[in-house]
């Protein structure tokens, strides 16, 4: 009995995370397109934090690509695809500098077309499942590697967005802070009595 107690449990904590994904997706786009300052801290965790994970995305298509064909060609694909859309996004996203801080604000649809690639991914893995649970007990095996390349480029164009967009962040911020270093309110007050 404890045993189907404890399924039930993560069954229904499985449902609840599906059914609760359109609501997390819409909660992310709308932080992720709000102004913000820019901060050094949060923009060096991105790029490690995404740097790490494009690394092991790509090291577990090269893996995949013992089974399943193309699989790291389309990663790799995606990967360039998603690092040119987050240098349009730099391009794209209104930059606020002052005094205080850098702000930024980026680009809605952009946003948004990323937001979706990830969610017809999210979508596009539960019908596979699906059909790759219905394949294993049919005894089919041309749905179990059907798109799973596909699916890997389109978590690579997220991941290679996110990281390029980091990555802009990361070095406009350090511009902004250099030259507001260099700006003549910072520079040393010279002295007309002292002579060189």
């Amino acid at each position: 009995m404890p045993v189907v107690v404890a399924l039930a449990i993560v069954l229904f904590a499985l449902l609840l995370a599906i059914a609760l994904m359109p609501v997390a997706l819409v909660q992310r786009y709308r932080v992720v397109t709000t102004r913000r300052p820019a901060r050094g801290w949060l923009a060096a965790l991105n790029v490690a934090g995404l740097l790490g994970s494009a690394l092991t995305f790509i090291a577990g298509a090269a893996i995949t690509n013992l089974w399943v064909p193309h699989a790291l060609a389309y990663t790799l694909m995606g990967s360039a695809v998603g690092c040119a859309l987050g240098g349009i996004g730099l391009a794209l996203t209104r930059w606020e500098p002052t005094p205080r801080a850098l702000f930024y604000t980026p680009n809605r649809w952009l946003v948004l077309s990323i937001t979706l690639v990830v969610t017809g991914r999210i979508l596009y893995g539960v019908w596979r499942g699906w059909h790759t649970w219905r394949a294993g007990v049919e005894g089919a095996s041309l749905l179990v590697t059907a798109g799973v390349a596909g699916s890997l480029a389109a978590g690579a164009v997220a991941i290679g967005y996110y990281l390029t967009f980091w990555l802009g962040v990361r070095r406009r911020l350090r511009r902004h802070v250099r030259g507001q270093f260099m700006s003549p309110r910072f520079s040393r007050p010279s002295n007309p009595d002292c002579r060189p």
